[in-house]
């Protein structure tokens, strides 16, 4: 089983946007090392706990830092930009880091409407748009415009045989149904909307239509995980998250709470209910426990691979989760005997 990073580059209480970035390089080494097949940033905007609004930039920093990992993004928002543009700076990256990039790409606005309409001003609202947009992006990533017409040709650089992996992102079954119409890898978010994401998976199997770069349907689902050495401990790290959904729902503008300060939340019954229904979401627990969540996971979406989203109320537990996930699964052996 292929194991992957997602790292939103979360803002802890306590700590600035500029050390949460350099935490994920930190993480992002630590993830080579130890044998993780992917390494994906995302992209968010105008928000208070998470730190990385350009994962492109960041990405060709830890191309440079990192030795056999998949680097990319989980994922560029294609309706805040042009698909030419996208396309130039992946196949920059691809130049740079030969064989290791992944370009997901999401519909998301990734932060409010608001910030978003700032962020492209001429249509991001418009949702006939996004396949489109792929449509083009795909041609100007693996330079298949230069076989049209003579007068519609646009040269795109750096150009160059490899091309980087594109996947679509999504958390609904019109990801899923666009992913197989078009002939992409499909990345389900399960740490979004846990609930259906098998059957949307399936459809995608049962619906693929071959590409030229994409011959077979690839399927990721990304999960979110907190591992450590016991479920108790696993249990006083989710508390962090606990009270950040309870942000999100309430349009609270804050960093990451430590444990301590969501020890200290004054919780209502209603809030824990709520807590409750989002647990589904998060797998977490002692390594053994873990895996075997990871692996129930992974054979009810037949999925090829997975990917983990951990965020805690520290930066180390955050890695020590890493760390136990990837002893758990071997991968730090597998990485070796390469």
């Amino acid at each position: 089983m292929r194991i992957g990073v997602l790292d939103q580059s979360p803002i802890i209480s306590g700590h600035t946007a500029a050390q949460a970035i350099h935490e994920s390089i930190s993480l992002a080494r630590l993830a080579d090392r130890l044998g993780y097949h992917r390494y994906w940033l995302a992209e968010h905007h105008g928000l208070a706990s998470l730190a990385d609004p350009c994962p492109e930039i960041l990405l060709a920093r830890i191309g440079a830092e990192t030795q056999r990992i998949r680097v990319g993004t989980g994922g560029i928002l294609l309706p805040h930009y042009s698909a030419l543009k996208i396309a130039e700076v992946f196949r920059m990256l691809e130049a740079l880091y030969p064989g290791r990039v992944d370009l997901g790409i999401g519909r998301a606005p990734g932060g409010d409407m608001r910030t978003a309409r700032a962020l492209r001003e001429d249509g991001f609202d418009d949702p006939a748009r996004f396949p489109a947009q792929i449509s083009d992006l795909i041609d100007f990533i693996e330079d298949s415009n230069l076989t049209k017409d003579p007068a519609a040709r646009l040269r795109v650089q750096p150009e160059g045989r490899g091309s980087p992996d594109m996947w679509l992102l999504g958390s609904s079954d019109y990801s899923g149904a666009l992913a197989a119409q078009i002939g992409l890898r499909f990345a389900f978010a399960h740490f979004i909307n846990p609930h259906g994401g098998d059957a949307v998976m399936k459809a995608y199997r049962q619906n693929y239509r071959p590409s030229r770069n994409v011959p077979l349907a690839e399927g990721l689902v990304c999960v979110s995980v907190i591992c450590a050495q016991t479920d108790e401990e696993a249990d006083r790290l989710a508390i962090s998250m606990d009270l950040r959904r309870i942000h999100m729902a309430t349009g609270v503008e804050a960093p990451i709470p430590t444990a301590d300060e969501a020890r200290a939340y004054p919780w209502s019954e209603r809030e824990l209910a709520y807590v409750a229904q989002q647990r589904p979401r998060l797998v977490h627990g002692n390594p053994e426990r873990v895996k075997a969540g990871l692996e129930d996971l992974a054979a009810r979406y037949s999925a090829d691979e997975l990917m983990l989203l951990t965020i805690t109320g520290d930066y180390g537990s955050r890695r020590r989760s890493y760390e136990l996930v990837a002893d758990a699964f071997g991968l730090t052996q597998g990485n070796a005997a390469c």
